[in-house]
């Protein structure tokens, strides 16, 4: 007999992208250094390292996507680039020491609690391991959703998403379409459009697209937030302010958002001159109702000759012609897909098997539901970083990471008051509750009452993505673990060596 032992860490994070480096932080800073950081992918960086399309930039200025314990006094512009945010994350990573923690290529195949040991049983491309937390920070925006579109494997030409970019592939010259007007395609068509031969786009539905605030910060302004870094606080707090005051206009008065949308009309009549072209491009929602977006070149790129319209979805391909739902045929050399992500259906969720033998993708069957975005009920020690309804419309991801990072930190606090070999379980009856109440305030919502279909809904309807309050409310109930929310869980009284840590395999 062989007998092999199984690595145990306390705790288990999945994903190296702002989630899961944050929560590598905030480990260490506690003292916790019993960890690893999981990641499938070669290097961090999470959605900045996968999106690396033409033109990809963050839509929140820089000063305020970035973490609070790590500002970045020399950020290029309001709005960086995908490299300058991908190049934070590493800077994050070498300077709080995050490198022993990380494992490469070490995608998490399956996740599975014992009910008996309390701890998870973790199946990953470089072998298994047992934790006795789990904090699943792989992100919503990491999984590209291409639609099943029939013919669509009979296609001779170049296909690809627009978050798994080919950069072997040269577009110049080239016939090329766009499907999609979300966050990333509004980016890529002023990027391409320039060398592309003709650039068809296809769109359902179109966005409301506001002005970018965008320019270069100035060497004044990067010497001043260096010597004296209450300024760059300020700058911080000043951006953060404005986004606050504007969340009662999306959640509560989404009439107040008229003046907005006018504005986001005079925008584009700025730049397309064309009757019909306007009358393609006017979305007849309420602004806000998707995600609003940002740019000042998407307009101009539109209008420019070399560039086709199609109001319509893509229906099916025949051979290199693309078909519409209007009947609209194109023939073109290739297809880019901006057609988002996983986001209410994240494939995580069917890895990982609970308490009661069923996983977090049937429990979540008929829509998400987490307690404070974090716990989902029959996931003992299981935490999720941007979880059920944590989402935004208007501000910085990463102020709710933060108040997430707050949540795990006080959670592993409760762990080592109840003692040894301890686990939390999030009652269902206060999942319930907390997503009910959440429920019964998206009904005012802009995102409910806009009369658009977003993909902040899932396929029944329900809003299981934004959070439909300010991000200080949010840091105020995830401040601390109610354990009244909790049932707590405990082992039987033995030693670590006498459970099941190892397992024996029989020699060949």
């Amino acid at each position: 007999m062989a007998e092999r032992e199984h690595e145990h860490v306390r705790v288990v994070v999945i994903g190296s992208g702002f989630g899961g480096l944050g929560a590598a932080v905030r480990l260490r800073r506690q003292g916790i250094t019993d960890f690893v950081v999981l990641e499938r992918a070669g290097s961090v960086g999470g959605t900045w390292r996968d999106n690396s399309y033409p033109g990809c930039a963050c839509d929140v200025p820089s000063h305020l996507y970035s973490f609070s314990f790590a500002p970045n006094p020399e950020w290029p512009r309001n709005f960086s680039g995908q490299p300058h945010i991908r190049a934070y994350l590493e800077r994050v990573t070498d300077t709080f020491g995050l490198r022993p923690h990380l494992r490469f290529n070490a995608e998490v195949k399956s996740a599975r609690w014992n009910t008996e040991e309390l701890y998870w049983e973790i199946e990953t491309a470089q072998g298994p391991l047992t934790a006795d937390m789990v904090v699943s920070a792989t992100g919503p925006l990491s999984d590209p959703q291409i639609p099943d579109v029939p013919g669509l494997d009979s296609f001779e030409g170049k296909v690809f998403h627009s978050a798994r970019w080919d950069h072997d592939y040269d577009l110049r010259g080239k016939r090329v379409a766009m499907i999609g007007t979300g966050a990333s395609a509004i980016q890529i068509v002023p990027a391409i459009q320039p060398t592309v031969d003709r650039l068809t786009v296809f769109q359902r539905t179109p966005p409301w697209v506001m002005p970018r605030a965008d320019r270069k910060i100035t060497r004044a302004e990067h010497w001043l937030h260096t010597k004296v870094p209450a300024t760059r606080a300020l700058r911080r707090q000043l951006l953060w302010g404005i986004r606050e005051l504007q969340v009662s206009a999306f959640t509560k008065r989404p009439k107040e958002l008229g003046l907005v949308q006018a504005l986001a009309k005079a925008h584009m009549h700025r730049a397309v001159k064309d009757p019909a072209l306007r009358a393609k491009l006017t979305p007849d929602y309420t602004i806000g109702c998707k995600r609003i977006l940002l740019s000042n070149s998407y307009y101009p790129a539109l209008a420019k000759p070399n560039v086709d319209v199609v109001a319509a979805g893509l229906k099916e391909v025949r051979g290199n012609t693309l078909v519409a739902a209007d009947g609209t045929e194109t023939e073109v050399d290739a297809i880019i897909f901006g057609t988002g992500f996983h986001v209410t259906d994240m494939p995580i969720a069917s890895r990982v098997t609970g308490a009661n033998g069923t996983t977090l993708a049937e429990e979540w069957k008929d829509g998400m539901e987490a307690l404070r975005g974090s716990s989902a009920a029959g996931f003992p020690n299981f935490l999720t970083i941007i979880g059920p309804n944590t989402g935004l419309g208007n501000s910085s991801m990463i102020l709710m990471i933060e108040s997430q990072l707050n949540y795990m930190i006080d959670y592993l606090r409760q762990l080592d008051l109840l003692g040894d070999r301890i686990a939390l379980d999030a009652r269902p009856s206060a999942v319930h509750a907390w997503s009910a109440a959440i429920q019964q305030r998206m009904e005012r919502t802009v995102w409910s009452t806009g009369g658009c279909d977003s993909w902040y809904l899932d396929k029944n309807g329900r809003n299981t993505t934004v959070w439909p309050g300010t991000t200080a409310e949010f840091r105020k109930v995830t401040r601390q673990v109610d354990l009244a929310e909790y049932q707590v869980l405990r082992a039987p009284a033995r030693t670590r060596n006498e459970s099941t840590d190892k397992t024996v395999e029989a020699a060949a």
